[in-house]
């Protein structure tokens, strides 16, 4: 056990005291075995044995979830088990099989135990029971002692850290107390002020660009994995996504956006799209708010005369999006039933169906004379990445063969290749000059805690500089709106400031509905509180992004752009007021009714 604690250690923690694992991991593993040797004397090989695989699992499940996620993982990811199946090949990709030596010990006792005689005489040795006195005794210093650890560090906001300084178990049990505990606001005192206030910002009286776009439909495009450091790239001399690049010229640039998902990934990208609410603190938002009636874009455009409907190629019931479009107030939705199964990739339809066949709707639904709202959700750069061989369009050289990176960029510029046609189909019909078209990733593709050596080589090429938190969050976002000259802003944005931008270019005033985004196009200053791929108190600021130690005063800043970090000031008040927006969004989403 003590070997599965430092390998843990070895995989999510580099550096830091060697000691320390040993210190919070013993106190844990003796309340376990103590117990054995309390209540389960004459059976106790076998409890051990049982022991072990379960608190095997669990450091298991920490090293894969971090090698994705770059958090703990806790009992609230039990919910996620039914995805796992469709993501199996995510899952697999991350598997390194050094990891599965975590399970040597528990493979050699199964087959001991079923083919040695020997080895089953053996283990019946250890049916002898201990003084009762030495082990309750050592249960209880070892408990006293975990629980000594886990007071300690209690208040640490960062996971990474209170999971580093408790130890991976003492935590694990801790996240069971202390996911209720959270101190909530009143949803009472959660109003547009309240909101713009701990943001730090004023609603303008007369907004600039309000109405330029009004009776326009609305297409959002919301593009699997999609990250900035693609656009406007070459690879000796290739480009990488060349229709993103032509639509850049074309369009409302904001290079300086930023993913705010969680665990759900892409259903809660189209969670805080469609909301401007900040996604929950444990959990999916597809399933822990599905059952909600979420004020949203959908129902404020329909109540302002549009059709609205969503596209994505999946069953409908993955990530319980049936539920969720429900909650968002969808007039219609569009999954695999009407995508069918034709040219797979993944698992669904590719993007060149998905394009296709949703434009063909489109133009269907513009024929009532009604505008409409469409989303899309692409899904054919989904990890790991693996298209088929007839859909690769870009040869990459050697260095990048084999690697995630080059998977990445692969499936990305096919991505890309099938978006150009949608674009050219929207031109050739005349929908594109009355729309206004809204693309954005999803959430990032590459992430840190996957990348072995040669391929954080490969992204500090690309970049120009190491690939930090700045880049692995950074997601583009562009706006082709008709009448409005192309521009490139570099004000700071987040994928809650969507609706918000929206509703002001379409002449709807959101004044009184609750929303947690703001208008990019009227607001100079931003703040972006962070759940998931950061540890909980992190927020991105217009200079950079805080991520917290135990607290803000240890906290490490990753400016932008690759500036000095006593350039990137940044503020306690910056902090609490993050953590305060997190809380507000919480009550007032919990506070909604049910849909029907």
């Amino acid at each position: 056990m003590l070997l599965k604690i430092y390998l843990a250690k070895f995989v999510i923690y580099n550096g830091g005291s060697p000691w320390l694992p040993l210190i919070t991991g013993l106190p844990s593993l003796w309340v376990v075995f103590a117990l054995i040797e309390w209540l389960a004397p004459r059976r106790k090989f076998g409890v051990y044995v049982a022991a072990n695989l379960v608190m095997t699992c669990i450091y298991f499940a920490v090293i894969m979830y971090y090698k994705y996620f770059g958090v703990i993982v806790t009992y609230h990811a039990l919910q996620q088990v039914g995805q796992v199946t469709e993501v199996r090949g995510s899952v697999f990709s991350l598997l390194h099989p050094y990891f599965l030596l975590i399970f040597i010990d528990n493979a050699a006792f199964l087959i001991l135990m079923a083919f040695s005689r020997r080895f089953r005489q053996w283990s019946k040795k250890f049916a002898v029971r201990e003084p009762k006195k030495v082990a309750v005794a050592v249960f209880a210093l070892s408990l006293v002692a975990c629980l000594a650890i886990v007071w300690q560090n209690r208040d640490s906001v960062n996971e990474l850290k209170q999971a580093e300084q408790m130890g991976i178990l003492n935590y694990e049990a801790y996240a069971v107390y202390a996911s209720s505990k959270d101190s909530a606001v009143d949803a009472k005192d959660v109003t547009p002020e309240a909101v713009a206030k701990a943001k730090g910002i004023k609603e303008p009286a007369a907004p600039a660009y309000m109405g330029t776009a009004k009776g326009k439909n609305l297409i959002v495009i919301q593009v699997e994995a999609l990250q900035k450091f693609l656009l406007n790239t070459e690879i000796d001399g290739v480009e990488l996504t060349p229709n993103l690049n032509k639509l850049v010229k074309e369009s409302l640039y904001f290079p300086h956006f930023y993913q705010m998902v969680g665990q759900g990934n892409t259903a809660d990208a189209e969670f805080v799209v469609n909301t401007s609410f900040l996604i929950p603190p444990y959990g999916a938002a597809s399933q822990d708010y599905g059952g909600l009636k979420l004020p949203s874009m959908p129902r404020v455009l329909a109540a302002n005369g549009y059709e609205t409907a969503t596209f994505h190629t999946n069953d409908v019931k993955f990530w319980n999006r049936n539920e969720l479009y429900k909650a968002l107030g969808f007039g219609r939705y569009y999954d695999k039933e009407y995508f069918g199964d034709d040219d797979l990739v993944f698992f669904g339809s590719s993007d060149e169906v998905l394009y296709r066949k949703t434009s063909d709707k489109l133009l269907e639904m513009s024929e009532s004379g009604k505008p409409f709202y469409a989303q899309l959700i692409t899904m054919s750069s989904h990890h790991p990445f693996n298209i088929p061989e007839g859909k690769v369009k870009l040869q990459l050289p050697d260095r990048f063969q084999g690697t995630l990176v080059g998977d990445y960029i692969t499936a990305q510029n096919y991505a890309d290749y099938a978006l150009g046609q949608f674009i050219a189909r929207l031109k050739e019909t005349g929908l594109w000059d009355k729309s206004v078209i809204v693309l954005y990733g999803d959430h990032m593709g590459l992430p840190i805690y996957s990348l072995d050596g040669h391929e954080r080589d490969l992204m500090q090429e690309i970049c120009g500089r190491e690939y930090r938190f700045t880049e692995m969050m950074n997601i583009p976002l562009l706006m082709s709106v008709p009448s409005m000259e192309p521009q490139v802003l570099t004000q700071l944005g987040g994928q809650a400031d969507i609706f918000p931008t929206v509703a002001n270019l379409l002449g709807i005033s959101l004044k009184d509905h609750i929303h947690f985004g703001q208008d990019l196009l009227n607001q100079p200053s931003n703040l972006l509180p962070q759940r998931y791929y950061l540890p909980s108190g992190s927020f991105v600021y217009d200079k950079g992004i805080f991520v917290p130690g135990e607290n803000f005063r240890d906290g490490t800043k990753y400016p932008f752009d690759g500036a000095s970090a006593a350039s990137s000031d940044v503020t306690e008040d910056q902090y609490r007021r993050a953590l305060q927006l997190l809380r507000m969004s919480d009550s007032y989403v919990n506070s909604l009714p049910k849909h029907d």
